[in-house]
């Protein structure tokens, strides 16, 4: 009979010398495998008390970085936490850009220009591993939700004004408009978008400002007109049922249409304090739906071909039985992207990609939070 071990008195990152078990079927890992942080947590939220294993449990090992899992170690493991140092840095810059604004009245946007030219280059080149960001990391600062958003939003957006050869300067333009698009939050209380609650009422009146807030800051600090603009329409949509002038298709500009999915998709598959995220497929999917024509069918087209219908990042189960995880897109065909498989190398001992398809190998379905938390990470 296995020993059952408490939970409350296993170290993470320990190793067992046998596999580990939920139940009498159930793997929780195998004895390469050290227990994490992560899903030390997991079992206690399901309030599990104790796990079985034929093993002995040995001593505290050091464990990966969390978001990679045990099967990517050391395989673009520099590439992720340079991805995560870009998060941080910019987060603390957004932060900093916003509170001076808020607490001086002032905002040098020739500054704005040159940040944004920097990010620009560094998404065009290391897209790949930005895309596979999928924890905030700064979660401890009050309003580090809103710099992760914003960053993750100017992401996708300049990643689809590239899609859609935008000029440089329009790239530009496109970038400082998505990293000031929400500005106007600073003129309102954290309490109404840092909350675990439903707003009531006179609350969602007054989140319902933010564009007109974030536009009369913009132009008391002389930003051009084609980006103050973005940060008034950001939520307006092309059926007419947006906010808040209720503006047609025709009558939105187009840098606000590009940042109207970005902005979407990016609140979409992104944890927020009142509201779990979807994974990125669901929210491709969801956007490519387009129910009543809220969006761009030209900015959807370019989303979904430069993200692909299983973006990169996204963990998912092969039609072969394999797991792995998207690393890339095939522009010509977005419902095939390219996967990474777990555990498998070619000869030379670099991972193995391959190029889903639809006669060879293809992708069943993602992999579940549950699946990805107990099978793959872990």
């Amino acid at each position: 009979m296995m020993k059952g071990y408490a939970i409350k008195a296993i170290a993470a990152g320990s190793l067992f010398s046998d596999t580990v078990y939920l139940d009498n079927q159930f793997i929780l890992a195998t004895s390469e495998i050290p227990v994490s942080e992560e899903l030390l947590k997991v079992l206690d939220e399901w309030e599990f008390q104790d796990i079985y294993s034929d093993g002995t449990l040995g001593k505290q090992q050091v464990t990966t970085t969390p978001d990679i899992p045990p099967e990517l170690a050391g395989i673009d493991e520099d590439q992720i936490k340079q991805a995560e140092n870009f998060y941080r840095v910019f987060q603390k810059y957004v932060e900093t850009l916003f509170s001076h604004a808020a607490e001086n009245n002032e905002l040098d946007f020739k500054d704005v220009v040159a940040k944004v030219r920097t990010a620009c280059k560094i998404i065009q080149e290391n897209r790949r591993f930005l895309l596979r960001i999928e924890k905030n990391p700064r979660p401890e600062v009050p309003d580090g939700a809103l710099s992760f958003h914003t960053i993750k939003s100017m992401i996708i957006a300049i990643i689809i004004g590239s899609y859609l050869k935008l000029p440089e300067h329009r790239l530009l333009e496109l970038g400082a408009a998505a990293l000031l698009h929400e500005i106007g939050m600073i003129k309102l209380p954290s309490r109404l978008y840092v909350h675990e609650r439903i707003l009531s009422p006179d609350e969602r009146k007054r989140i319902l400002t933010h564009p007109i807030l974030g536009y009369n800051l913009l132009k008391s600090f002389d930003v051009p007109l084609a980006i103050s603009l973005v940060t008034l329409e950001h939520h307006e949509r092309e059926n007419g049922l947006g906010y808040p002038q209720r503006l047609n298709a025709d009558k939105i500009s187009f840098y606000a249409k590009i940042i109207a999915v970005a902005c979407s998709y990016a609140a979409l598959t992104t944890d927020q304090p009142h509201k779990k995220a979807t994974d990125s497929h669901t929210g491709i999917m969801a956007l490519l739906k387009n129910e009543k024509n809220q969006y761009n069918a030209t900015v959807i087209r370019a989303l979904v071909f430069s993200l692909s219908m299983y973006p990169i990042g996204l963990y998912v189960l092969l039609s072969d039985g394999r797991h792995g995880q998207v690393v890339d897109v095939d522009p010509e065909q977005p419902q095939f992207p390219i996967v990474q498989v777990f555990g498998g190398t070619v000869s030379d001992g670099t991972p193995l990609t391959l190029e889903t398809s639809q006669t060879g190998v293809s992708i069943v379905r993602p992999l579940t939070k549950e699946e990805v938390g107990l099978v793959v990470r872990y």
